[in-house]
């Protein structure tokens, strides 16, 4: 039996990573509240880029130096596909999973979707944090005209509006969601496409979900474990 694992938050929780939904989710500009769905979006990174870093750096380049959990150990010799783009499952040992996502520790150039791009080391040791602002958008070849294309840096990772292209390995992520005869999904809320994908695809397999309050969904054949990841790889 050929088991695939698709983690979401829930399993870097435990390293100190807040989730992405939830009060630690929001940005103010202004007087505004943007919701995560709003602010980690192409159309922010364009019209309003200094927000955009300047959030994502708080949001995600703070944790960066965050170490992986027990999950991620246990997980490190299992075929996986993570939501997260902590890279917390890279630091564990797991050297062939894919971040359907993005990961935190690399950049592209801004580019067209669907153009396969070089990924590069993030510098974010470069970032001078006493002028957070300034530096990102120095760092990130950013000017007043906004992000230019094939110029301007770009975090690797896969925003709200934009769509799964190979640069983050959707053929081979749908290609190990065929091949699986049980789908395990441990620390996933299910609101993103790439869980809704993997339960079309494994219309007929075998589907476990591991969280401590678990969504229900419309499958001929889940197994619910009301509990955390780190409860379930204890009993396994």
């Amino acid at each position: 039996m050929t088991t695939l694992y698709i983690t979401g938050a829930g399993v870097s929780a435990q390293s100190g990573i807040p989730t992405f939904r939830g009060q630690d989710g929001y940005w103010t500009i202004g007087s505004k509240n943007y919701t995560p769905q709003q602010m980690a979006t192409r159309a922010m990174y364009q019209q309003q880029p200094a927000e955009f870093l300047t959030w994502y750096y708080h949001r995600f380049a703070t944790y960066r130096h965050h170490g992986p959990n027990e999950v991620h150990f246990w997980l490190s010799d299992k075929q996986l596909i993570t939501q997260n783009i902590d890279g917390l499952d890279a630091k564990a040992g797991n050297k062939n999973y894919i971040s359907i996502h993005g990961r935190l520790n690399e950049v592209t150039l801004f580019h067209q979707q669907g153009a396969l791009v070089e990924r590069m080391p993030a510098p974010w040791e470069q970032v001078d944090e006493a002028h957070l602002t300034e530096s990102l958008l120095d760092i990130f070849k950013i000017g007043s005209s906004g992000p230019q294309l094939n110029v301007s840096l770009k975090p690797y990772v896969l925003l709200f509006d934009e769509c799964y292209t190979e640069l983050y390995q959707i053929e081979k992520a749908e290609q190990m969601m065929m091949c699986a005869s049980k789908i395990v999904f441990m620390g996933t809320s299910f609101s993103v496409n790439i869980t809704q994908m993997a339960l079309e695809i494994a219309r007929y397999h075998q589907i476990e979900i591991v969280d401590p309050e678990p969504c229900h969904v419309l499958h001929d054949d889940v197994t619910y474990h009301v509990m955390t990841a780190s409860e379930y790889i204890a009993g396994q």
